[in-house]
């Protein structure tokens, strides 16, 4: 008599959340992405170090972003193929060594470097870690990748205010502390890939609940037309974003006089802000539908956007965390509507998705850094203000639903 119990098992091994695995990732997304953070954070004093221009700084974060952009949607590809559980592990290891070279890099040339390297790092934990959550999401997705996303976002607030804290003008050499990060990530890394590979069956069955979306009846051509729409949505916040995970210190040093701390103090709020909006859009997703919540984030963030230039320092700090808090919640919401307008191809979708965010931050930063040069760093918050009003676009998305029985 004790088989029947065991039988709505099967089932129910797709459909539960598995809230460990998810917490798990969110952690070391976390642990990554201050790592990360750190980089833009030392701009002001790698800037002074070499004797750097405003393009060189953008095009640190070009080669970064470039990195990890070209490379997320070919690892994507790779592992729906054929999955490689202990590939976060590996990818951690990359973002350990650049760290390590970036605090001790003698030349400009080393950075570029030790950028790149961190950048192959993110190029593997980002798509992977986000079909790890798909996996472990059960019915949950848009939960789920703002568990995995909140974790990322609170890593990049971490980062400016370590920054200040632990290394300020001190000199880069202090970065090598901040290695025990990645090496505690892949602790808890290895522990995941043991989960991944053991539980490797829940991919069909959250393949076959993604096909139950209204996705599946949509033709070819809408769904490429709404993936063009989604990285449209995607170019206009990664590009604003930019401006200010690379410039805002600059700007605040520029316009209103503050030392390179208080901007850097300035930079967390905006980025803990990132964190709280981040947590925010995806289960609204799910309870709302996503592209309300797209529609909301993206364009609910210009009127700020178009203010942010004209106000001054107490505003500035006002309409910054606004702005981060709306603009933030968009991204999980758009993934989980990518993944499901194409069932089956999570490693690649996120991979493409996350590599074009990625390749949107490194191209808009060298853009806006040039655009400083020529004209000023004021002139580029003004320009920029205007991205959010292409969230227009999303009215052109289809609504996404389950198909009733």
């Amino acid at each position: 008599m004790t088989n029947p119990p065991a039988a709505p098992e099967a089932p129910a091994a797709g459909s539960d959340t598995v809230f460990s695995v998810l917490l798990a990732i969110s952690a070391t997304h976390l642990l990554n992405d201050t790592v990360q953070a750190l980089i833009p954070a030392l701009y002001p004093v790698v800037k002074q170090s070499f004797a750097l221009n405003f393009t060189q700084v953008g095009l640190i974060t070009l080669v970064f972003q470039l990195t990890a952009s070209l490379l997320q949607p070919a690892v994507g590809l790779a592992t729906d193929r054929r999955p490689q559980p202990y590939l976060l592990v590996v990818g951690m290891g990359f973002s350990l060594a650049g760290l390590l070279l970036l605090a001790f890099a003698p030349s400009f040339g080393l950075v570029l470097a030790a950028v790149a390297l961190t950048g192959a790092g993110s190029a593997v934990l980002h798509p992977e870690s986000s079909r790890v959550a798909y996996l472990a999401a059960g019915r949950r997705r848009g939960l789920a990748q703002s568990i995995f996303q909140v974790g990322g976002n609170a890593g990049s607030s971490l980062g400016p205010l370590l920054a200040a804290l632990v290394i300020g003008t001190r000199g880069r050499g202090r970065l090598a502390w901040f290695a025990l990060l990645p090496l505690l990530a892949m602790l808890v890394l290895s522990r995941v890939g043991r989960w991944s590979k053991a539980n490797a069956d829940r991919a069909k069955q959250a393949g076959g609940a993604a096909g139950e979306t209204s996705a599946a009846r949509l033709p070819r051509r809408r769904v490429l037309f709404s993936v063009g729409i989604l990285l449209v949505l995607i170019f206009s916040k990664y590009f604003y974003m930019a401006s200010i995970t690379s410039f805002f210190t600059f700007y605040l040093m520029d316009r209103f006089q503050l030392a390179v701390r208080d901007a850097q103090l300035h930079l967390f709020l905006f980025s803990f802000a990132v964190a709280s909006g981040t947590f925010l859009g995806g289960p609204l997703g799910d309870r709302i539908g996503r592209k309300y919540v797209i529609w909301l984030s993206i364009l609910g963030a210009a009127p700020f956007t178009l203010l942010l230039p004209h106000v001054g320092l107490g505003w500035t700090m006002v309409l910054s965390i606004l702005i981060g808090l709306i603009l933030s919640s968009a991204f999980s919401a758009i993934l989980v509507y990518a993944q499901e307008l194409i069932p089956g191809k999570v490693g690649l979708i996120s991979g493409l998705f996350f590599g074009f965010a990625f390749g949107m931050g490194g191209i808009g930063s060298a853009v806006l850094g040039r655009l400083a040069d020529q004209t000023s760093i004021d002139f580029v918050y003004r320009v920029c203000a205007f991205l959010p009003l292409l969230g227009l676009v999303t009215a052109f998305l289809p609504n996404m639903g389950k198909k009733r029985a």
